[in-house]
């Protein structure tokens, strides 16, 4: 860890930002497949379930039954009410996610050291600051659903009570690599979004001092 830290202390500010903006682009990118994609929860084939021939699927917007021929056919939810509470919730914070995401690689891509978008010096620091803020808001926000889904399909796999069993879908894990994602970029930009050093207190002391000893002479 000492050492990867070493390395991006070498490569300065512009080569963070960059990596940052990579890392933040790829965090949207599955944050964006975890809310599209129907693969939260998948059908389970163990125990007493032996019927293979076709499995479901369930996502944040539809659920699909896909058949062992390998055709798929997807229904959108009649209503919101009809999703338990983690995919109910998971809707809103995956949204909010990917919205934090996408604005704050903005931010930081006209606030970043290569580009011209913001001239003023000073500011670029506090700006970098703030996008490395929002990218951590928005790797939390991406965890916790994905957490608590997976939470309750395995509370509900050991529950001998329920019959139709689920697994982890892949949205699961790929939210779980977006949120790790995300949160590496925004700790990075906080880590080196430092101001400058030097300011200009220095420099107008030393001239407000010239001009004392002009006048006294």
């Amino acid at each position: 860890m000492f050492l990867i830290f070493l390395c991006f202390y070498r490569m300065g500010s512009v080569g963070v930002q960059i990596v940052c903006v990579a890392l933040g682009v790829l965090g949207l990118i599955g944050g964006i497949v975890c809310c599209i994609v129907p693969s939260w929860k998948v059908s389970s084939f163990t125990g007493s379930n032996i019927v293979t021939a076709q499995s479901s699927q369930e996502g944040l917007w539809m659920n699909c039954v896909v058949q062992s021929t390998g055709q798929q056919q997807c229904k959108n939810y009649d209503s919101l009410l009809v999703l338990p509470s983690d995919l109910q919730a998971a809707r809103a914070l995956t949204i909010i996610s990917c919205m934090f995401a996408s604005l704050s690689v903005l931010i930081l891509f006209c606030g970043a050291d290569f580009t011209t978008c913001v001239e003023n010096e000073d500011a670029k620091p506090k700006i970098s600051l703030t996008s490395g803020v929002g990218l951590l808001l928005a790797g939390i926000l991406l965890i916790i659903p994905v957490s608590w889904s997976a939470h309750i399909v395995v509370q509900d796999f050991n529950n001998p009570l329920v019959s139709q069993k689920k697994e982890l879908g892949a949205c699961i894990f790929v939210g779980w690599g977006a949120g790790i994602i995300l949160l590496l970029a925004g700790g990075l930009l906080c880590c080196f979004s430092r101001p400058k050093s030097g300011s200009s207190g220095g420099t107008a002391k030393y001239h407000s001092n010239g001009a004392a000893n002009k006048n006294y002479v």
